[in-house]
């Protein structure tokens, strides 16, 4: 279950898997969350949706720019809390991507004050061993451990959807 690079016809120009992923959620965020996160899909109050714009974060110490790809705000169900929910597709392996999350949760917290939940979409063809916690510790104190939740395509058995009408599936 993933999507693939694609070559068009007129150009050896490569369509990103991330690019696909953000328009996919986009569309259809309430069909995303139904069926890869339920536990989350039955907690949203979808009446209160609104898609905020993408962060730009630089890494000053890198020099390197990078786009918190969709951040959407909303409530939960029966609670006047506004949250954000941080999706960020990830179609290639990263050492550091554990941490790069950590750095997104923090900087989007800093900005918007609110709870927020962080998804990792996993893509790549290869199968890869991901981890989904970053923990900033000592050995005399531990201070942080930060963990997001993570969907891993290739680890999915696409016979497991066969029979749903969902249309983040089909993609």
């Amino acid at each position: 279950m993933s999507l693939t690079m694609f070559v068009r016809e007129d150009s050896t120009q490569y369509i990103h898997h991330d690019q696909l992923f953000k328009q996919l959620i986009h569309t259809f965020f309430t069909e995303f969350l139904e069926v890869f996160f339920p536990d989350v899909h039955e907690h949203i109050d979808f009446s209160t949706i609104k898609p905020l714009s993408e962060e730009m974060f630089t890494d000053l110490l890198e020099g390197e720019s990078r786009r918190a790809d969709i951040i959407i705000e909303t409530k939960l169900k029966g609670q006047d809390t506004m949250i954000i929910i941080h999706v960020e597709p990830q179609s290639y392996g990263q050492s550091n991507f554990h941490e790069r999350m950590y750095h997104y949760f923090s900087l989007l917290y800093n900005k918007y004050r609110k709870p927020i939940l962080p998804i990792a979409i996993f893509s790549y063809n290869e199968n890869r061993y991901e981890r989904n916690k970053f923990t900033i510790e000592f050995p005399f104190f531990h201070v942080l451990t930060f963990q997001f939740l993570m969907l891993e395509l290739r680890k999915m058995n696409w016979r497991d959807y066969i029979y749903t009408n969902n249309p983040v599936v089909a993609a």
